[in-house]
């Protein structure tokens, strides 16, 4: 890249994340609604204080912009140093949203005013891809946490609000008709990993081979109207459905439901942000956890593709033109359920895979600070693949490896099965 494609991309980023937090108040920045949320105003903050920790501080010329933020804003990185707690960001209410903003167009400035050298873009260029990356996750994690804040309040809020008659725009009339052929795959030994072309993170390397033995991967995803019938004939309440875990996470948390579905009158409802809408049953199911696809799949006499499966299938496939996120919320339905076809492989909802989180054979993390990014968070964590309707277009490729605690329902996930 070329030290104007980096400024162009730098400022791209940075530009969307302010965005996506303008229908937002003061007040909603602030909110933190659980401990695995954080609230948009430490989003904000935290994506900032990531270029200039990682890029900005390590020029000798550079001032920070307070040097209290660098103990606030740290997410998890000890080798940085020492964090405030996760599970309190909630309770920062200085600095403002007003001096947050300052500080964004402090560490922007800074940057653009910076990138204009060839010589500062080249020395930092693979942080600034990283933080770039990092920041479009963090744009996710902004619609994820603001969309359960905005669920505990009783008036039901909409974040955007979004036209009715656009909630049937995303699926295409021939969609119906698309095949439902699975997708088969051979026994035999297969490539499984980044290619090194584009970016990619650090856990989707070292490309390396796996043997698979014959199976099939659903072309379709489950639908809310599939997963309305397991619920209907009792799922939640049959424990030969589920794993001892989750069967304990069912009755301890009282799921009945899939996370944001709310019985109206006897008519099922769902919570978006942009309110409260029908559920779609055309629509691919979103917000369960592992536990709840799991159950699934062994109701439906499948179960869940691994990772490598996945991949595999996914690589036989090709993904919709209309799935990358697009410029705006409005042009990619984000605001409510997400409509579009069951069909396609990715863009739609993440998909829980069989795979618990772990390293390829050979990975090593990164040196330096950067090298927590992703490894040490390899424990107690399955993979999810495909990307949603929340993900950033550059993160839709078939080896991205999302990963979530096996309870996580909160994020748009969703089931294919396999078998």
């Amino acid at each position: 890249m070329t030290a104007n494609s980096i400024a162009d991309s730098f400022q791209s980023v940075r530009h969307f994340t302010v965005r996506l937090a303008q229908p937002l108040s003061a007040e909603d920045c602030m909110v933190q609604s659980m401990d695995d949320a954080s609230p948009t105003r430490w989003h904000l903050a935290h994506t900032t204080w990531f270029f200039e920790t990682f890029v900005l501080a390590q020029e000798s010329d550079y001032q920070p912009f307070d040097p209290q933020f660098k103990f606030l804003f740290n997410s998890y990185y000890n080798t940085v140093g020492d964090q405030y707690p996760r599970q309190r960001r909630g309770m920062i209410s200085r600095p403002g949203l007003e001096q947050i903003q300052n500080y964004r167009r402090h560490v922007d400035q800074q940057m653009i005013q910076r990138l204009q050298k060839p010589d500062f873009a080249a020395k930092h260029q693979r942080l600034i891809e990283v933080g770039i990356q990092h920041e479009q996750q963090h744009q996710e994690l902004i619609l994820t946490d603001i969309k359960h804040a905005l669920s505990c309040n009783p008036t039901w809020p909409q974040y955007h609000a979004l036209p009715l008659d656009r909630t049937a725009d995303s699926a295409a009339d021939g969609d119906s008709t698309r095949s439902k052929t699975p997708i088969n795959i051979d026994e035999g030994v297969y490539e499984i990993g980044h290619d090194t072309n584009g970016f990619a993170f650090d856990n989707e390397s070292p490309r390396h081979k796996v043997f698979l033995n014959q199976c099939a991967v659903d072309s379709v995803l489950v639908t809310c109207g599939e997963y309305l019938q397991f619920m209907n004939d009792g799922g939640y309440q049959q424990p030969q459905h589920w794993l001892s875990m989750g069967w304990s996470a069912v009755n301890q948390n009282g799921w009945q439901a899939p996370m944001y579905w709310i019985d109206v009158d006897d008519v099922p409802m769902f919570f978006t942000l942009a309110g409260l809408r029908p559920v779609d049953l055309d629509a691919p199911v979103a917000h369960v956890s592992f536990y709840e696809a799991d159950a699934f799949a062994r109701w439906a006499g499948k179960r869940l593709p691994t990772e490598f499966e996945w991949e595999i299938a996914a690589a036989q496939t090709t993904i919709d033109d209309d799935a990358p996120f697009v410029d705006w919320l409005l042009d990619r339905q984000l605001a409510i359920h997400p409509t579009r076809s069951p069909h396609g492989f990715c863009g739609s909802v993440w998909q829980w895979t069989a795979s618990n989180y772990l390293g390829y054979p050979g990975y090593k993390p990164p040196a330096g600070a950067v090298g927590e990014y992703n490894g040490k968070f390899m424990c107690d964590q399955h993979v999810l693949r495909g990307g949603s309707v929340a993900t950033h277009s550059s993160h839709i490729r078939p080896t991205y490896r999302n990963f979530f605690p096996a309870s996580t329902r909160w994020q748009f996930a969703g089931i294919r099965l396999a078998e």
